[in-house]
């Protein structure tokens, strides 16, 4: 993107539209975004809505819609209805070159670029635009591994930037102490940072760790009613996927351990702060029986994920030692949630 806004032509222009190769916008898409840039010199980005073609391949992709749409039809929606900060997502959005401009353009210091970019711009003081009804087609990752990857990407990328950028937001001062507060607390603090702290450490070592000390009550609206609450609100923005919330918050789960690990690597600046490994998605090639061409089948040994099987035989132990000696029904949980880890540890999701 730096190299590609350094070429004479766009000079001539105000605007550049940024698509991934995957990404696939209807003919009529300039038409719908750019007006509102067009009208509104205030407007810095608008961003479209991503839908998937290859949500229904497997139960990973349908896990994976569920928590994508979510973010666009609830936070995305509200910040932009809120006139409140929301991130670029990368792709799928139109900017206005000045504003780049202004803010420093295109900067490769964390492997968040959209969001470091979105930030700066938002600290200027520009607006932007979520359009809900505006979509774009794409596909989503469905081998497990490349998710991994993906993920790692995507929570270090946000926590290594927060680390940079905290100062830089607090010493600004162009927007309001409100909106410093909003990207600092909310945008990364809770969003980027904390909850995947809270989910992992919670649900998959707190809470199976606590069968071990019976003395020790962990309240019901903790596990069950808030749970339940925020689960629910998640599966409203994919009705269809309604009878899968148990598998998205087991599998959900399982993903906050490679969250935490990549957040953590990003708020320390550890080894594989600045990885980039582009997602491999399939294409068409299971649709055309072209998969063997396309990866190698892996040994039984190859398909091991060490950490969910590690993280999985001590869930185990709890939900044993729970059910022999327990006073409580969690074990049950703890029996799901390890069968999770070690579905993910010997590779039996995705395609």
């Amino acid at each position: 993107m730096k190299e590609a806004l350094t070429h004479n032509y766009v000079k001539q222009c105000d605007f550049v539209a940024v698509f991934d190769a995957d990404f696939q916008p209807e003919p009529d898409y300039l038409i719908r975004a750019v007006p509102f840039l067009v009208h509104n010199p205030d407007v810095a980005l608008v961003q479209a809505r991503w839908i998937f073609v290859n949500a229904n391949k497997c139960l990973m992709t349908r896990m994976q819609e569920m928590s994508l749409n979510y973010h666009f039809k609830v936070e995305q929606e509200s910040g932009s209805t809120r006139h409140a900060f929301f991130g670029f997502n990368g792709t799928a959005g139109v900017w206005r070159i000045s504003a780049m401009e202004a803010a420093g353009g295109w900067k490769s210091r964390t492997t968040v670029e959209d969001m470091d970019l979105a930030v700066r711009v938002g600290l200027h003081g520009w607006k932007f635009v979520y359009l809900n009804d505006l979509t774009v087609r794409n596909e989503l990752p469905s081998k497990f591994k490349a998710y991994r990857f993906q993920q790692h990407r995507w929570s270090c990328g946000p926590a290594n930037l927060f680390r940079k950028m905290t100062m830089e937001i607090i010493r600004n001062k162009r927007v309001s102490i409100w909106k410093k507060f909003y990207v600092i607390y909310s945008f990364f603090f809770v969003r980027k940072v904390a909850v995947h702290f809270l989910t992992f450490f919670f649900y998959c070592i707190i809470v199976p760790t606590s069968v071990f000390f019976p003395e020790i009550h962990i309240p019901s609206w903790s596990t069950i009613y808030v749970p339940s609450l925020i689960s629910i609100f998640h599966t409203l923005a994919t009705p269809r996927s309604f009878y899968l919330v148990i598998f998205w918050i087991l599998f959900e789960n399982v993903m906050a351990m490679h969250r935490t690990k990549g957040t953590c690597i990003g708020l320390l600046e550890g080894g594989r702060v600045n990885e980039w490994v582009v997602t491999e998605k399939l294409g068409d090639a299971l649709k055309n029986k072209l998969l063997s061409r396309v990866v190698q089948r892996k040994s039984c040994y190859e398909r091991v994920n060490s950490k969910e099987v590690m993280v999985g035989v001590y869930i185990l132990g709890c939900a044993l030692y729970g059910l022999i000696y327990g006073h409580t029904w969690l074990h049950f949980y703890l029996f799901l949630q390890a069968t999770a880890f070690f579905v993910s540890g010997f590779g039996f999701v995705g395609t």
